[in-house]
């Protein structure tokens, strides 16, 4: 019997060590489940919560703009301003505290856009308002970044960036040819039309073919001779052209992705949501999936 117990003893402290501190303690197991775990029924009325609140806030942001809104309700635009900066303060705080490593968080995406939320109040409140005016108006625009706190709680975004980084070598090849044609576009224009009809340069030049490959037309510079009309004909064909390989290469993927068949198993290393049923590790991180 002692040497069961002994046993018995050994194991439990060897899973603790392997389970990390989020399950053993069990606030912030809850507190993980809730912020993170979107599958679950308080984790997606937490999700549900926060867009509200993000939604509202950007509008509170974007009301603040309005010259005649702020003249009349500027104590309560601030109140509020700061109540949501109070509200993601302690949602971001919070976060950090449930996961495993509140390092690798606050350095990933979503982790700097939540400190990008609450940051700008924080420095328009230490920083006299009287002799740097204009730097907290750059910060007050700031707060307009929390829009991005949304992409967290969009399935179908994962799909996307997913989609994205799939494709990133053949947009990479796609984008390294646009280049190499609009130098060859912008260098022959250069040489049939010259200074004299407006392309002084070959950067110069090389400006009017992407805004002409890429169907803009802003007019201010325009081929005058005939051959250049003709050559500029060529480029805007090619433009509509030039636009639909990169949305097929992506929606490829996208198709591709979408037919896997995925569950939202969220891993609490990296916060990755997308893994297969069978999954032991996290694609991403490699942290065994718990």
């Amino acid at each position: 019997m002692p040497m069961q117990t002994r046993t018995t003893t050994k194991n439990s402290s060897k899973i603790s060590r392997t389970l990390g501190p989020n399950q053993s303690a069990p606030w912030r197991r809850r507190v993980y489940e809730i912020i993170f775990e979107s599958d679950t029924p308080a984790g997606k009325h937490f999700d549900l919560l926060l867009i509200a609140v993000i939604s509202f806030s950007v509008a509170v942001v974007m009301l603040d703009s309005v010259h005649s809104v702020r003249e009349q309700w500027a104590f309560y635009l601030h109140l509020l301003e700061w109540l949501f900066t109070l509200l993601f303060t302690l949602e971001y705080v919070l976060r950090l505290l449930s996961v495993d490593r509140p390092g690798r968080y606050a350095v990933s995406f979503f982790g700097i856009v939540d400190l990008l939320a609450i940051v700008p109040t924080y420095f328009a409140f230490f920083i006299p308002a009287s002799a740097y005016m204009v730097i907290i108006r750059v910060l007050r625009i700031l707060r307009i970044f929390r829009i991005l706190k949304l992409g967290a709680y969009l399935g179908e975004a994962d799909i996307l960036m997913q989609s994205l980084k799939a494709s990133r070598k053949k947009i990479e090849v796609f984008l390294f040819a646009i280049l190499m044609l609009v130098i060859l576009f912008g260098s022959l224009m250069y040489l049939i039309e010259g200074e004299e009809h407006g392309f002084t340069s070959i950067p110069r030049s090389i400006y009017w073919a992407i805004v002409t490959l890429t169907t803009v037309g802003y007019g201010d510079i325009a081929p005058l001779t005939g051959f250049g009309q003709a050559m500029a004909s060529v480029i805007m064909i090619c433009g509509y052209a030039i636009i639909a390989v990169p949305t097929g290469i992506v929606s490829a993927e996208i198709s591709k992705i979408s037919s896997k068949k995925r569950v939202e198993r969220v891993c609490r290393e990296c916060g990755d949501r997308f893994h297969d049923p069978d999954a032991s590790f996290c694609k991403s991180c490699g942290k065994k999936m718990k």
